[in-house]
């Protein structure tokens, strides 16, 4: 799974390098066995985007400059497009005063708005985000069939100072109740800009997941172009 996230970001002619983020001896070994890059981080994260800040300042010394925007990726969510991270990049590109973005896809059905593992987000006329919830929001109770409802994909540009910034605010209860990073964002009323995505992507959590990407993956036409290396 670390490996189609792997060679899909690298597919990504907007990023400059692909780094994993790890505390994991077993994912360190298997990253640089198939070429790539990783960098080992403390054990003790809560939250992925702590994890990646942490990675980037060892980058950065390691390679004496400084990193202008850094996108976090899954490690979980193996069908992840490198045209949607490019399209996510070119919007916190566009704008100096955007700090970070994630993408966005609809839900496609009840199972999946009902999934606690599915994290929901609540889109503003604005296209920024105006929540982050494992629970189905807006009201699975009144939100009928032809209400969009919407998940988070896990493909998140930051601003490199903001993401330090981030990592040194204390984690708010929105964020540690949710197991949600972006919500640690709201609480201290910044911005999550929001850009929308019709690509297929699923996150991987239990064995049901795995057998369904599998079966999605059959003949994808991305993982045609790196299965033979």
């Amino acid at each position: 799974m670390i490996g189609h996230c792997i060679y899909r970001a690298s597919r990504c002619d907007k990023l400059d390098d692909v780094v994993v983020a790890t505390c994991d001896q077993e994912i360190f070994d298997y990253v640089q066995s198939i070429g790539f890059k990783a960098i080992m981080t403390s054990d003790s994260h809560e939250r992925a985007s702590d994890r990646v800040a942490e990675a980037m300042l060892k980058y950065e010394e390691d390679h004496q400059e400084c990193v202008e925007i850094c996108v976090l990726l899954q490690g979980d969510e193996p069908m992840s497009d490198p045209s949607t991270i490019g399209m996510a990049v070119d919007a916190i590109q566009s704008d100096d005063s955007i700090k970070v973005v994630n993408v966005y896809s609809e839900i496609e059905d009840d199972e999946e708005f009902l999934d606690h593992n599915v994290v929901k987000v609540v889109p503003t006329a604005n296209q920024t985000a105006c929540y982050f919830s494992r629970e189905p929001i807006p009201s699975a109770a009144l939100a009928k069939s032809s209400y969009k409802k919407y998940k988070q994909i896990c493909i998140i540009p930051f601003r490199r100072n903001y993401l330090l910034e981030y990592t040194n605010l204390k984690p708010t209860a929105n964020e540690i109740v949710e197991s949600i990073d972006m919500n640690r964002v709201l609480d201290y009323e910044e911005k999550v800009y929001l850009v929308y995505s019709d690509s297929p992507n699923y996150a991987v959590d239990t064995p049901e997941d795995l057998t369904k990407v599998e079966s999605l993956m059959v003949g994808d036409r991305l993982l045609e172009k790196y299965s033979q290396r």
